[in-house]
């Protein structure tokens, strides 16, 4: 969430800058700073009313040395009165403070500069497109899939239902080599592989912006109120909840695999059809945690990386810089990667990669310890390096041949095969 620092001393900044997302934030932000207002003036009384109880209480203990215990008393009775004083102020402080924390929860991230305004997907700018030429009549992955008995769709509805497809035979180990090639390109990047739970609490959700924001999207086990996680970026960047790290331990690179869950509410057409809309998906995150004064070089660096492995894939691909209306709540910036799918003749989003700035850290408590010793909010970042059903409807559609499917040598070595047919 912004930080009430930077909404008070750049209100007008900040609403100019969200109109770029397509909202009018001007009455959220005076409600805010009116808040802030009275936050303010309560914690200066109640600081003030604690100055005194202070000097009073010693000069209660020096009554007492000095043997007189009847004023004494009669000031005990005042310090009394002052404590009672001092305990409704808290109450009021922590009520500002929670409602401050409520309104900051409703209002995103602000757009960097350059993010292009723009409502829809449309407005994404194209920062790269890469040439490609594929002959027509190429049939969809689905086809395919059932062609070569690699994913049962019918049966992933059986078990559980739409959006929860049965990889079988090469299918399977096509996933399983995938995610072998995402973690090992990662490592030698030099991100450290970290293992994670796949259910988090509340107060994870909340850390990195997906609560209350997502809330809907996201699979929730009643019993234990703790949600299904949607992306593993969620808990690799609350292992750093409440931690102050030093500023010789950054940046911090981990990357991770994990199942992700998504409910995907109001998700129809025909551009769901096969592996194009999941409600469970595979996917290889990697996540920084970075100085801010380095955090947009370490953006370029993140969305390299994942260009590289569209790259060895063989995948054609395109970069889009989202518009501010389709930019996620958290995100300062984000860099879409798409491939193209030659079997449904339309681009495919495979990668978001995305600078959160403060925004995370700031839910998170998450700093570093500069030069000066004193704790600074780090900047957070994440991107899908990468998210595996496009890719594998990718791979099927645009390597099919009379002959199979071929498999890209990059990952002959961890499939065993060089093609499906």
């Amino acid at each position: 969430m912004l930080e009430i620092k930077k909404v008070r001393e750049e209100s007008e900044k900040i609403v100019e800058s969200l109109k770029k997302r397509g909202i009018d934030a001007s009455s959220l932000i005076e409600d805010l700073l009116s808040l802030d207002v009275k936050r303010r003036d309560v914690l200066s009384k109640l600081e003030s009313k604690k100055h005194v109880l202070n000097s009073i209480s010693k000069e209660i203990g020096d009554l007492f040395k000095s043997g007189k215990a009847e004023e004494a008393q009669a000031k005990k009775t005042e310090s009394i009165s002052l404590k009672s004083e001092i305990k409704e102020l808290e109450a009021g402080l922590s009520e500002f403070e929670s409602k401050i924390q409520d309104q900051l929860y409703e209002i995103p991230n602000t757009p960097h500069p350059s993010v292009p305004s723009g409502n829809t997907e449309e407005d994404n700018e194209v920062v790269f497109e890469q040439k490609f030429d594929f002959p027509g009549g190429l049939s969809p992955h689905w086809e395919l899939a059932d062609q070569y008995a690699l994913i049962d769709f019918e049966t992933g509805v059986k078990l559980t239902g739409a959006g929860f497809p049965v990889y079988k035979g090469k299918g399977a180990k096509l996933q399983r080599a995938l995610i072998n090639f995402f973690l090992d390109e990662a490592e030698s990047a030099g991100f450290q592989e970290v293992q994670v739970p796949l259910l988090v609490n509340e107060e994870s959700g909340k850390g990195t912006g997906q609560l209350p924001d997502k809330e809907g999207q996201m699979y929730h086990t009643e019993l234990d109120h703790l949600y299904l996680i949607p992306t593993a970026e969620v808990p690799i960047t609350n292992i750093y909840r409440d931690v102050i790290v030093d500023a010789s331990e950054l940046p911090i690179k981990n990357c991770g695999y994990t199942p992700c869950f998504r409910r995907e509410a109001g998700s129809y057409g025909k551009h769901v059809r096969g592996l194009n809309r999941l409600h469970q998906f595979d996917k290889v995150e990697i996540v920084q945690i970075t100085q801010p004064e380095n955090s947009y070089q370490v953006l370029e660096d993140m969305l390299q990386h994942s260009r590289s492995l569209l790259e060895k894939l063989e995948l054609p691909y395109r970069v889009l810089r989202l518009c501010g209306g389709d930019l996620g709540f958290t995100s300062a910036l984000t860099y879409d990667l798409e491939v193209w799918s030659a079997g449904q003749g339309r681009w495919l989003e495979v990668s978001s990669v995305s600078n959160f700035e403060t925004f995370q850290a700031n839910r998170l408590k998450l700093r570093y310890r500069a030069e000066d010793g004193k704790p600074q909010l780090a900047h957070t970042l994440n991107g899908s390096a990468l998210a595996l059903p496009r890719i594998v409807a990718a791979l099927l559609e645009n390597n099919q041949s009379e002959k199979g499917i071929a498999i890209p040598e990059v990952l002959s070595k961890y499939t065993g095969f060089n093609i499906i047919n």
